[in-house]
């Protein structure tokens, strides 16, 4: 089995269209291990117990935001090595500052393609 069919990633996102969109772009990609999830804090949650490679997240959602999600994600000693790929369509210099000082793997910038979002996961784990 390769990286593709091992990979296990959870898909953050309040929207439900977004969270539709980034299924479909890992679905073109290949990767079936992927668990979506609409609220931040009940994804922190299943996340601690039972952590997955790679964390798909919005910036902007109520309760906590993408940033908040990794920042507590790091701070915890079953999730802080989870791979973490924010994707907003404002991404500020103090929001690209603020990433990378939380640990953030990557970020993809909306309006994104499958093609982007593949790239961007790979930075992270490898060749898919």
């Amino acid at each position: 089995m390769g990286l593709k069919e091992n990979l296990k990633i959870m898909v953050v996102d309040d929207m439900a269209i977004s969270r539709a969109l980034i299924a479909q772009s890992l679905d073109e990609i290949g990767i079936k291990n992927y668990t979506a999830e609409a609220d931040s804090r009940a994804a922190l949650g299943k996340l601690v117990a039972n952590p997955v490679h790679l964390v798909i997240s919005d910036m902007n959602m109520p309760g906590i935001s993408g940033l908040q999600l990794l920042e507590s994600l790091r701070q915890s000693r079953t999730t802080q090595r989870i791979g973490f790929i924010l994707i907003t369509g404002s991404p500020t210099p103090e929001v690209i500052k603020a990433g990378h000082g939380l640990g953030l793997n990557n970020m993809v910038r909306k309006p994104f393609t499958t093609v982007t979002l593949r790239s961007a996961i790979e930075t992270v784990v490898g060749r898919l």
